[in-house]
């Protein structure tokens, strides 16, 4: 190869380019991201709601050595707990070494809810010799991606003694799956006229759950009753009990490798769990001296609303905790804290390359992406995050080789989008958006490169060591 040029040689030192992990990559990396993959995979498919998610989480961390947590409990250096909020939130935590007025806590703020179709309180209907569930979506979706998919249904009932009983159809090779109809296009000419927001109206997304007549000519709803009968024996259920459910149809999809190669994953809820299980495995993998906190928690796709949701004030209870059982001034530590809050960004799609600005984007198998600010418009609803704190995040991932990114959420003025990081700005804790780029975000099936995923656990080690 003929030798550089003096102008060549300064381009090189002077310029930014995103590098491809993938060609960067030794094979023992290769090997470890396609590994890696693996446990992600089946954490995905054991955790399609943030209840399932949850209890996976806490299952991941005993098997690692970790021990419940319960507010008030003491601590002593070195100890690993996980702390449980109401069965859809979890905080996986390790007590440092260093001194927590001076060092601070390192968090990483992940969420484990999803896009996906919630079952109404009073929903069982029969009409046209079939039996619907009644739905009210949850999250930001394409209403029409929804249609036509086979869907499980998974959630908990609490029955009128107060049982808790878990249902979870449509994942099983034996199991029945369920689906919201579509118009067949022959008829569809007026559906397909408007708007892709008036394809499918919210209250047309009824999930088909049964078509069998109950053997009685002296039953009105016969449909209905086959269905009531079923649930009744299988989970102790009567209508009255789905007023004390939550219940969600997900896509009865398995996460799977994507294209000849097998560099990417498609599946259901990448967004954000994508994030979460990397910042899981840091906490369970991570030995550092630095005291370190994992928050995988629930309600970010409806603004982080309620007591498991980020705005929840049981998480800054949590880390007020762990600063009174080391007579720590929560002040203080809150000052020195840092904070990744990871939640997915959106990949470069060339097939939609009109609402991406290019050289602000996130490229796929180009690394963990980092999003200084979020929001829309001029920045409105955003953390912005200072220039310092990036500084000192850059200083990180150099010093441990972490291949990484940055980007906006598409072009300035196309939309937009929000996370949790400006609720844990809000505590006084410098805070930036890291996350693995996504495509087809917030449909049924979405895509991730293993790379990326990858080099999002390599990111979170290094913060935390």
């Amino acid at each position: 190869m003929a030798n550089k040029s003096e102008g060549q040689k300064k381009q090189e030192a002077l310029s930014y380019q995103k590098k491809n992990y993938f060609e960067t990559a030794s094979a023992a990396e290769r090997k470890a991201m396609f590994e890696y993959a693996e446990g992600y995979k089946a954490f995905l498919d054991a955790g399609k709601t943030e209840r399932e998610a949850c209890a996976e989480a806490v299952k991941l961390a005993e098997d690692k050595g970790f021990t419940r947590y319960e507010l008030g409990d003491a601590l002593k250096k070195g100890d690993k707990k996980y702390f449980v909020n109401r069965d859809k939130s979890v905080v996986v935590f390790r007590i440092g070494e260093k001194d927590l007025e001076e060092d601070g806590i390192r968090l990483i703020a992940s969420h484990i809810d999803a896009p996906r179709i919630d079952v109404k309180q009073n929903p069982l209907y029969e009409d046209g010799n079939m039996c619907f569930l009644k739905t009210h979506y949850y999250g930001g979706i394409k209403k029409y991606q929804w249609t036509a998919i086979p869907l499980a249904l998974h959630g908990a009932v609490i029955l009128k003694d107060g049982t808790r009983v878990e249902i979870r159809v449509g994942e099983d090779a034996g199991d029945p799956v369920f689906c919201i109809n579509d118009l067949l296009p022959h008829l569809g000419r007026e559906q397909m006229s408007g708007p892709a927001s008036k394809i499918i109206d919210g209250e047309q997304l009824n999930v088909l759950v049964g078509g069998l007549p109950y053997a009685d000519d002296e039953v009105k709803e016969k449909v209905k009753l086959t269905v009531l009968s079923i649930l009744n024996e299988k989970y102790g259920m009567c209508e009255e009990d789905f007023l004390s459910a939550e219940l969600s149809a997900v896509p009865a999809f398995l996460a799977r490798d994507l294209g000849f190669d097998r560099a990417l994953i498609g599946a259901y809820g990448h967004d954000d769990r994508v994030c979460a299980y990397p910042a899981l495995t840091a906490v369970l993998d991570n030995e550092s001296v630095h005291t370190v906190m994992a928050m995988l928690v629930d309600k970010e796709e409806i603004g982080s609303e309620g007591t498991t949701g980020m705005q929840c004030k049981v998480y800054e209870d949590l880390m007020e905790e762990v600063c009174l059982a080391f007579g720590a001034n929560f002040r203080k530590v809150r000052q020195k804290s840092k904070c990744l809050s990871s939640d997915v960004t959106a990949a470069y799609d060339p097939n939609f390359a009109g609402v991406y600005e290019k050289m602000n984007s996130a490229l796929v198998s180009c690394g963990t992406c980092m999003n200084k600010f979020t929001g829309s418009g001029g920045k409105g609803a955003s953390n912005d995050a200072s220039a310092e704190f990036v500084g000192e995040i850059r200083r990180m991932f150099a010093s441990e080789n972490v291949v990484w990114q940055t980007a906006e959420l598409g072009k300035v003025d196309a939309g937009g989008g929000g996370t949790v990081a400006k609720y844990i700005a809000n505590l006084n804790i410098d805070t930036v958006d890291l996350g693995v780029p996504v495509l087809s975000m917030h449909a049924p099936y979405e895509a991730i490169s293993k790379a990326d995923l990858y080099s999002t656990y390599l990111a979170f080690l290094a913060f935390m060591k």
